[in-house]
């Protein structure tokens, strides 16, 4: 007779503010994003070399028992880069290099 399953630990942990899976760097954010674009956790294991296949699964089924608080966390840590990224573009302007890259851009497509 199968014996009832003990309780699986879901293999996320806090580090520096953000959600990690397992003992990878790998974020929840990551996962999440490739299986709302419709990666299946075979493929998102395959992208994700450091993760196995049982830890894509847990976290997964972590995300869909609560979804509505790991959107959440995502769209914070979307916000937290957006605010990092908008810092870092106003202390070092790039302006002068995005210009030149645009413009060769514009030469190769052109020509």
């Amino acid at each position: 007779m199968l014996a009832m399953p003990a309780a699986v630990d879901v293999p996320l942990r806090m580090e520096d503010g953000v959600i990690r899976v397992g003992k990878t760097r790998v974020t929840l954010q990551a996962v999440v994003a490739d299986f709302h674009r419709g990666a299946s956790p075979e493929e998102i294991a395959h992208h994700y070399a450091a993760l196995s296949l049982s830890e894509v699964y847990l976290v997964i089924g972590y995300y869909l028992q609560n979804q509505a608080e790991v959107d959440a966390y995502v769209r914070e840590q979307r916000a937290l880069a957006d605010d990092a990224r908008r810092e870092y573009q106003a202390e070092y302007p790039n302006d002068a290099l995005r210009a030149r890259l645009l413009a060769a851009l514009d030469d190769s497509s052109s020509g």
